[in-house]
């Protein structure tokens, strides 16, 4: 695992103090100033989340409670690609399983893992908000409705 810098770059900290001039009080920049920092780190470490506090002038402990809650906030390193499968109701009925089965067969990852490539992270999501479409997946940004365990397999050829 790679150590990161335990203090934000000049770029950094200007774009959180940018975010911060836009709310009423510091706290509300806080989910904005974590993306802010994961964007150029690719994940938030221990080492860094202090500097983010006081940068906010919010405890640590406080952004920790942030940083922890909101599931697009990385605690740990993740892969080149984030895959979230939708793991809601309407697609577990349409074939989340087989779904789930071919990503970490074909990636040799659990739920929750990155490859050993470092390319993917296969989290799951609560939904995707395409359920008439399912079951989904998102890569990255990219949304893929109507899933198959065929599809899997070109889907992710596009991302090696």
């Amino acid at each position: 695992m790679k150590i990161q810098k335990s203090f934000l770059s000049k770029e950094e900290l200007c774009a959180i103090q940018r975010e911060i001039s836009h709310c009423e009080n510091t706290r509300a920049a806080a989910i904005e100033a974590l993306k802010i920092v994961q964007r150029k780190r690719g994940w938030i470490s221990d080492n860094i989340i202090g500097s983010i506090a006081q940068a906010l002038n919010v405890t640590q402990c406080d952004l920790e409670e942030i940083a922890t809650f909101y599931n697009q906030i990385f605690r740990k390193p993740v892969g080149q690609h984030i895959i979230r499968f939708c793991d809601s109701v309407v697609c577990y009925i349409m074939g989340y399983h087989k779904i789930k089965m071919i990503l970490e067969k074909i990636l040799k990852i659990n739920i929750g893992e990155t490859s050993d490539d470092g390319k993917f992270t296969l989290l799951p999501t609560c939904c995707l908000g395409k359920c008439d479409q399912s079951p989904v997946m998102m890569i990255d940004d990219e949304t893929y409705v109507k899933l198959t365990p065929e599809s899997i397999f070109y889907i992710l050829e596009k991302y090696q």
